[in-house]
């Protein structure tokens, strides 16, 4: 077991509560999934269909306005209603901290953020330590149950980090990462240490080999106002160039920074033919 902090020495984090669901049928995968920025894990909001295109989203988070606009809808009772009765879900919640993007407002997030861009700083060690607490999620599963991470938003941004420090065996701080990956989803998201992904991907044949077998599915809107459609293009094409070849890449005209049937329609058919499912009940 690795500690909080990617494998170093450094401040406690104390995440919140994790929400479980547990498999209708025989037990042939685990997936933890990652909530947004200042949501947790029995909670998501359409927030799209409910805010006025003209009022700030910034601003609404920053007011804690935000709340009055929002139908939440659990996060566990979505992924529960997926014909996918051989998984079991783990929706953890981050620890809650002061947020740079929101003037040092304190809210749930898995790394501190300035803007949600490809470009923007990284937080590493905050990535690392919200990598190695879902590794040590996922450390305690069967042995013949495969794995995988996936998540919204910030979330999605965890679990592509999360699969650069699978593919190249250690975490950013260097201690080896401990787990074996057979899936990766990012839904409105964008990738995190990107100037540096290529180069550690090439530094070892197992890399390579590892980043060439990984299935990876991104999908993203066209209309996302919070992690531009751009931000989610360009974080495949370099997935895509840094070796990760096994990826598929969902664009979704007029989707904003929320989800819709259709796209979780599509997740739960990517999850079932890539983990071998479609058979099993």
């Amino acid at each position: 077991m690795i500690n909080s902090s990617g494998g170093r020495s450094g401040r406690r984090v104390d995440y919140g509560r994790t929400y479980v669901v547990r498999p209708k049928g025989r037990h042939l995968a685990t997936i933890v999934w990652l909530h947004g920025l200042g949501d947790n894990g029995a909670r998501y909001r359409f927030i799209a269909r409910l805010i006025p295109t003209a009022v700030s989203y910034t601003l609404l988070i920053q007011t804690r306005v935000l709340h009055s606009f929002m139908h939440a809808i659990s996060w566990s009772q979505l992924l529960d209603s997926l014909p996918l009765p051989n998984i079991k879900w783990i929706c953890p919640t981050a620890a809650t901290h002061p947020v740079t993007a929101f003037g040092g407002f304190p809210c749930t997030a898995w790394f501190d953020v300035e803007d949600t861009s490809i470009d923007g700083r990284d937080d590493t060690e905050g990535l690392d330590a919200s990598a190695a607490h879902i590794a040590n999620l996922l450390s305690s599963e069967p042995s013949d149950v495969k794995l995988g991470i996936g998540g919204f938003s910030m979330g999605a941004t965890v679990a592509l980090h999360s699969a650069a420090c699978y593919a190249h065996g250690k975490f950013t701080s260097g201690i080896p990462y401990p787990i074996t990956l057979s899936a990766v989803v990012s839904l409105s998201g964008w990738l995190p240490c990107s100037r540096t992904l290529r180069g550690k991907i090439e530094s070892s044949h197992i890399a390579t080999r590892r980043a060439a077998s990984l299935p990876i599915l991104l999908c993203h809107g066209r209309a996302d106002e919070v992690v531009t459609y751009r931000n989610g293009e360009r974080s495949a094409e370099i997935l895509r160039s840094s070796g990760f070849s096994y990826l598929s890449f969902k664009p979704y005209n007029g989707l904003g920074h929320y989800t819709i049937p259709e796209e979780m329609d599509d997740l739960w058919k990517w999850v079932s033919s890539t983990l071998g499912l479609n058979r099993s009940r």
